[in-house]
């Protein structure tokens, strides 16, 4: 999932970089590359993909 978004964050930064647009002073392409990076960094190290060893019935016995 988090891979996904840091798609859509590149390729946002993609289409403004070549439309020499900006979307304000705050949210510039290179923060969306930086967001980008980020979410992949966090996709490669395993945050959000993780599984539940347990189930509540395990737990209950």
């Amino acid at each position: 999932m988090l891979a996904i978004i840091a798609a859509v964050a590149f390729g946002l930064a993609l289409i403004l970089d070549l439309a020499k647009a900006a979307l304000g002073g705050v949210i510039t392409v290179n923060t969306l590359v930086v967001l980008g990076l980020l979410l992949l960094a966090l996709h490669l190290a395993g945050v959000g993909s993780s599984t539940r060893s347990w189930s509540w019935r395990r737990a209950r016995r």
